[in-house]
């Protein structure tokens, strides 16, 4: 639809007549009687990049095009790309601006990642991937180590990357990140449920000795037939971890995994906190548990609530799943290496190398939570700073520490995971 307009009195035209805004309905087409130009949107579909492309060849050509050529020009311009008569012709006149060289202003940039990447992805790598909080707590023993059992970090990478925060190292990392997946194969066991607890005011979260369980499938994607699972413990309060593998789920298997986490552990058991699964809750655990001198309390988590059991769930991922994958390992061969290796290298190197972050409180503000964590702490030196542990338990773990490399030991660990996975895959 067309719409004309006249001069006004005066014989002068009307600016709303003439430029964007003025007069017309929407949807609507307007042309001005004295310059016969037209108001059209600009054009939605085309690319910036393009729009830029096509409007520097119109203006090359327009430099040296006659009067004649140079409104068929004009007409282009307000055809493709949606400009008004007077638009185009100030963007077709307008001259060629080169860019200017980039100033880089504020702050200057101290942490270059092509400068420092090379020599943090091995130590990360090392690490099993920690996020930057985590790694902030372990590079001052984990760089020493690196020189050690590697070769030396020059002066100026090491000095940043100790003064780093966990910020900078995340961004520093953000590019090489991944994600994983999880699987969840709980079995409810219901003899027992309406006699254990579920976990409430019992739990004395400030001590050590109250653990989370978990069992994780070696299965590879299929429950069928027997397979390895992983007992998976965690203390709430210090984060020590001990790792368990069985053949099958059997009620008696669980007990004896239990029995060798409890003797490992470098304080006494309290409180054993398990999902709703009938591998825990049984009367082989339950007895054994509340048939000794101190009885040690069992609780469960509410059904279907994994966060009631975030500590273990979380570890699932991060000390199982990272390490032995989703592969299926069904030759119960591999039960006694793969002990061997959690209760020695991997061992050793989750609770005496690899630092966590732990909750402290919770804060509401403006209807906001928000939590708010410690510093990151290797789950050895919150041992060292329990009451609950003897002085002869410190001075032993303190010693074997002080033998250690976190370099040799994740190469042991290579070697035993290879060893594993070809004993794996020779199935029986």
């Amino acid at each position: 639809m067309v719409t004309r307009f006249s001069r006004a009195a005066g014989g002068e035209l009307r600016q709303k007549y003439c430029y964007p805004g003025g007069g017309g309905k929407a949807g609507e087409t307007i042309r001005c009687a004295r310059s016969d130009c037209y108001r059209g949107g600009m054009d939605k579909t085309m690319r910036p990049t393009t729009r830029e492309e096509v409007l520097k060849q119109l203006r090359r050509r327009y430099e040296t095009a006659g009067s004649e050529h140079k409104r068929k020009l004009l007409d282009q311009a307000q055809e493709l790309l949606g400009y008004h008569r007077k638009s185009a012709i100030r963007a077709l006149r307008a001259a060629t601006v080169a860019p200017a060289p980039w100033i880089r202003t504020g702050r200057p940039t101290r942490y270059e990642p092509s400068q420092l990447l090379p020599w943090l992805r091995p130590i990360w790598q090392a690490t099993d991937y920690a996020c930057g909080r985590r790694l902030v707590a372990m590079l001052p023993e984990w760089i020493p180590a690196y020189e050690q059992h590697e070769r030396r970090l020059p002066g100026a990478v090491r000095e940043k990357l100790l003064a780093a925060s966990g910020r900078t190292l995340d961004r520093l990392l953000e590019p090489l990140r991944g994600q994983g997946t999880g699987r969840s194969l709980t079995r409810p066991g219901t003899v027992l449920r309406q006699q254990i607890p579920i976990r409430g005011s019992l739990w004395e979260e400030g001590k050590a000795g109250w653990l989370e369980v978990d069992t994780v499938a070696l299965c590879g994607g299929s429950v069928a037939g027997e397979f390895v699972w992983m007992v998976d413990g965690v203390d709430y309060a210090t984060t020590w971890v001990e790792v368990r593998a069985m053949w099958g789920r059997g009620q008696v298997g669980t007990l004896a995994a239990l029995r060798d986490v409890e003797a490992s552990l470098p304080f006494a058991l309290l409180g054993l906190d398990s999902d709703n699964g009938g591998e825990f809750l049984n009367h082989h655990v339950l007895r054994w548990l509340q048939k000794r001198p101190q009885p040690v309390f069992m609780t469960r988590s509410r059904p279907y609530k994994k966060d009631d059991n975030a500590h273990v769930e979380q570890k699932n991922w991060t000390h199982i799943r990272q390490c032995f994958g989703y592969e299926r390992h069904d030759n119960p061969e591999v039960v006694e290496l793969i002990n061997a290796l959690v209760k020695g290298a991997y061992g050793q190197l989750l609770n005496y190398f690899h630092a966590s972050l732990k909750l402290e409180r919770k804060e509401r503000s403006e209807g906001r939570l928000q939590r708010i964590y410690g510093a990151a702490q290797t789950p050895l030196a919150r041992v060292l700073a329990s009451a609950e542990v003897t002085p002869q338990t410190k001075g032993r773990l303190e010693q074997e520490k002080a033998g250690l490399n976190p370099f040799a030991l994740k190469r042991e660990v290579a070697r035993s995971l290879k060893r594993i996975a070809s004993l794996r895959q020779a199935r029986p």
